[in-house]
């Protein structure tokens, strides 16, 4: 006998797998900034505070090293992928490139529909704002990010950003990290705020300038001392933080 089919209106789906769930919340640990870069994953300790059995939780962590989030080091095990000043110095200089690229193309803004998009990242930033949810901290910025690089209406240009998320994320959540001693998460809604009320302006010019304040290099003071030295470029773009000696 056939099975019944499900009553109309209503959406089955299946329920994510112990190996999916493990995997979004050890995701959501390093991209927090609970496991920072370097830091070793202990499966003992990641059972008990996961709920999970090693199986699954194993599995999981081959998806994170397809992500790029983990490695196997010998000796040692799974690690959070280290960063050197070199990987930081090309992630955020090619994120700041591309979304000066994205905001030359794209403002004044022709699609109101992009436009709704980018609002709609920006209310749900401030939601989780008020509700104290720094544990979406860097969800949030990077969906906003994105959306104003949609703006562009330019496919490629959207791709490549898109294809470096969890690298962003990454920088995202040091920088975050060394803000919020000095920001808070309403702050921070406050000043994606201006900067969306400066893209509905129109003036490319004035949203770069925000960028460029908003400062999202921040952590890089923070940590430099703690990543290995990258190639000559690197280190001159680092020497901009450190400030007279």
């Amino acid at each position: 006998m056939s099975k019944p089919l499900p009553r109309a209106g209503r959406l089955v789906t299946d329920p994510p797998s112990l190996t999916a769930l493990a995997a979004d919340a050890l995701r959501s640990k390093i991209l927090r900034g609970e496991l920072r870069p370097g830091d070793r994953v202990v499966e003992n300790r990641l059972t008990g505070e996961l709920g999970v059995s090693r199986p699954p939780l194993r599995e999981a962590m081959r998806i994170l090293e397809q992500e790029g989030l983990l490695v196997q080091t010998p000796r040692v095990g799974a690690v959070v992928t280290p960063l050197t000043m070199q990987d930081v110095y090309e992630i955020v200089t090619l994120r700041e490139n591309l979304e000066a690229m994205a905001v030359r193309l794209g403002v004044p803004v022709k699609s109101e529909s992009a436009l709704a998009a980018l609002r709609e990242t920006l209310e749900l930033m401030t939601s989780h704002a008020a509700s104290g949810r720094e544990d979406v901290a860097v969800e949030d910025s990077y969906r906003f990010h994105a959306a104003l690089v949609a703006l562009a209406d330019h496919r490629r240009l959207e791709e490549s950003y898109r294809s470096l998320s969890i690298q962003l994320q990454l920088c995202m959540s040091m920088n975050r990290s060394a803000r919020a001693a000095e920001e808070t998460l309403v702050e921070r809604a406050e000043r994606h705020r201006r900067l969306f009320d400066l893209v509905v302006a129109g003036d490319p010019d004035a949203v770069l300038r925000a960028m460029h304040d908003e400062n999202s290099r921040s952590f890089v003071r923070t940590i430099e001392t703690e990543l290995a030295d990258g190639s000559p470029s690197a280190q001159a773009w680092a020497a901009e933080f450190r400030g007279p000696a």
